[in-house]
């Protein structure tokens, strides 16, 4: 099944029988990835009295309680509400859901006592292209982010200057497969976050970081159509799916 997508005047026919979700899914268990020092996620049948809301214990339906941490449970989309006084709910920033991006793959590199992503390296990854977003896969890529265990482990991040290239090009919307585009202790300084918003000036509303995706090795680098699918809560964050369709055609 094939689609035609106008975007600033080219047509693009993209395959809508060929998903390619690069999403983690949420699982009730500790083998579920986890950052910023939180439990597990737990999913559990609702327990009210006698009640017991699982088919295998009496009930007539399954009927779960949920309780997570967007952040750190899994794949999630934040906007600027997320370091806002103010309230701001990404269920608001994003109103289309259909972009053209760039996946680019990223060995970090050594800086200090940490690897990060630089500007000079998503200059070379982007060359002169322009993306409504860009997707971040880093090396090593193994199949264990989907898993991992980030608390306390300084995973790789952005430098300011590589947050602040990505805003000059107007990319509106940054995925990454980590926990966070900034360091894990940094005294909130959050300076990759504040740079990609523009938070000391004319901020962008509209623009969304998603982290902690997983893109699998067989998705190649390139132009791809981006359906980023969201939860629709009225909140900071929420748990998201980001789904890549390949481009067929461009006229």
């Amino acid at each position: 099944m094939h689609a035609l997508i106008s975007h600033n005047n080219k047509n693009y026919k993209i395959d809508l029988s060929r998903p390619l979700d690069i999403s983690i899914t949420l699982r009730g268990h500790s083998s579920n990835v986890i950052a910023w020092s939180l439990d597990a996620p737990r999913i559990e049948p609702h327990t009210e009295g006698e009640f017991v809301g699982k088919v295998s214990a009496g009930a007539s339906v399954n009927f779960n309680d949920i309780s997570f941490n967007p952040h750190a449970h899994g794949t999630h989309t934040e906007c600027v509400g997320h370091i806002t006084d103010a309230f701001h709910s990404v269920n608001e920033a994003l109103t289309s859901y259909f972009w053209l991006s760039e996946l680019v793959t990223i060995a970090p590199e050594k800086y200090q006592d940490d690897f990060v992503i630089s500007r000079k390296q998503l200059q070379y990854a982007l060359g002169n292209k322009k993306r409504d977003a860009v997707i971040i896969r880093t090396l090593p890529n193994t199949g264990e982010k989907r898993t991992r265990h980030y608390s306390y482990t300084n995973p790789p991040y952005l430098l300011e200057e590589a947050a602040q290239f990505l805003a000059a090009r107007e990319v509106a919307h940054l995925l990454v497969d980590l926990p966070s585009v900034d360091r894990e202790k940094d005294s909130g300084s959050l300076l990759a976050h504040k740079a990609f918003w523009r938070f000391d000036g004319e901020i962008r509303e509209t623009a969304t970081i998603t982290e902690l995706i997983y893109v699998d090795n067989k998705i190649s680098d390139g132009t791809y159509f981006l359906n980023l699918q969201m939860a629709s809560f009225e909140n900071d964050a929420c748990p998201s799916r980001p789904v890549l369709y390949g481009i067929l055609q461009e006229e």
